[in-house]
């Protein structure tokens, strides 16, 4: 609160219980509240303009002030108090983005030592890094299990900050809808960097031994099978966890350990041994119904709670549908004979669907697989009816499809 301020100089400090304001010169209008000769009552003047003649001037009890305070806040009317502190949060906020910005440039430059260092000890006439957006990522070996390069996967901004997570051996669990993507990405990430996946599908008959291992006889001998997760870390190769939270309570708990910073597997079944992780060995994981996602559950029946702890040891990034332009983009990277306009209509069509399935008005999502199954039967057929059959139709419900149905309708016929 500002005492200078012409609307205080009638009064004396003790009356003043406050002032509250919003604009400047010709647009300014404040309030002004003070003690009242009357017990427990309050005056309140308005004022408003450059100059500070008082139009309003009334007397109010304490409920009445309560309910001229709160709509005072709703209408940005700010005391002056209010202001001090918003300048103060202004400054503390300038000193931290300030400091923020000198710790990001330091390790900024750090990761850069570090892929200066990792070139240093690959052979000349092999790319050290390879670049994914806006990230340079240690190439791997070339192997078997290294996923097919997709070159119509379009990788945009909201994967740079997943890619340093794998730089920096991070654990990653994608969250988002059936058919967003989660998968692929990663998925194609491991295919333009060497790396070989492996993938483990929480379908609810995984056990744990498929998990971690298990004794078999063969040829009169009793040997070990390491299951994917022991195999993954000895080898170096990528493990996603697909549908994590449909993982039963005992994979759950194996996986903890292994969460954490540095973390190491024991195998009870052989005997405690310890299984340290090879230095290419990630651990990526996707839901369809946890976290931010969990409001969706009843979507994902059979879906498990993950709880906090659980969710802390993961950074966990919500993966979204694409917005209509970017599928745009990787409808014609795929099928280079689409033309723009046909392509935004189907991208807006599928935009349409999702949208429904997010009101619950559609039980079924609509993913870019299925999107791009559609264009190319389109292709073929030259009949969008005849192609929505066995792309969308036929793997939906009656009332899902005759919904999904008018939806494509009204865009055909709208572009026509």
């Amino acid at each position: 609160m500002n005492a200078s301020d012409p609307a205080l100089q009638d009064e004396s400090p003790e009356d003043l219980l406050g002032l509250y304001s919003r604009g400047a010169g010709r647009a300014r209008e404040w309030w002004r509240v003070t003690l009242s000769g009357r017990a427990h009552m309050y005056r309140i003047e308005h004022g408003q303009g450059e100059h500070d003649e008082v139009n309003i001037d009334t007397v109010v009890d304490l409920d009445n002030l309560e309910a001229k305070l709160l709509k005072w806040r709703r209408e940005g009317f700010v005391s002056g108090t209010q202001r001090a502190d918003e300048v103060r949060a202004a400054q503390a906020g300038s000193a931290f983005a300030g400091a923020l910005q000198q710790a990001a440039a330091s390790a900024r430059a750090a990761r850069v030592e570090r892929t200066a260092q990792a070139a240093q000890r690959v052979p000349a006439n092999t790319a050290a890094t390879v670049r994914i957006g806006g990230v340079d990522l240690p190439r791997g070996e070339p192997n078997a299990l290294v996923p097919r390069v997709n070159a119509a996967y379009l990788f945009t901004e909201r994967g740079d900050d997943i890619v340093q997570d794998i730089v920096e051996n991070r654990r990653v669990m994608l969250i988002g809808h059936t058919g967003s993507g989660k998968t692929s990405f990663v998925e194609q990430v491991a295919a333009r960097s060497d790396y070989g996946v492996l993938r483990a599908n929480m379908n609810g008959q995984t056990t744990i031994g498929d998990f971690v291992g298990f004794w078999i006889v063969k040829g009169g001998e009793t040997i070990w099978v390491d299951g994917v997760l022991p195999m993954a870390m000895r080898e170096g190769y990528w493990l996603i966890i697909d549908e994590l939270d449909f993982a039963e309570p005992s994979i759950l708990a194996v996986l903890t350990a292994v969460l954490e910073p540095n973390g190491r597997l024991l195998l009870k079944e052989r005997g405690n041994e310890i299984v340290v992780p090879h230095p290419s060995f990630r651990l990526f994981a996707t839901a369809n119904a946890a976290g931010a996602m969990s409001a969706y559950r009843h979507l994902y029946q059979g879906a498990n709670l993950l709880n906090e702890a659980f969710l802390d040891r993961w950074r966990v990034y919500l993966f979204d549908y694409l917005p209509a332009e970017e599928e745009t983009e990787v409808l014609l990277r795929t099928l280079p004979r689409l033309t723009r306009p046909l392509a935004q209509t189907l991208a807006a069509i599928a935009a349409d669907c999702r949208a429904a399935f997010a009101r619950e008005d559609l039980a079924s999502a609509f993913s870019t697989r299925r999107l791009i199954d559609w264009a190319e039967l389109m292709l073929r057929t030259g009949d969008v009816e005849r192609a929505a059959g066995p792309a969308i139709y036929a793997k939906v419900s009656a009332d899902d499809a005759a919904l999904i149905r008018s939806i494509v309708r009204h865009h055909v016929i709208f572009d026509a």
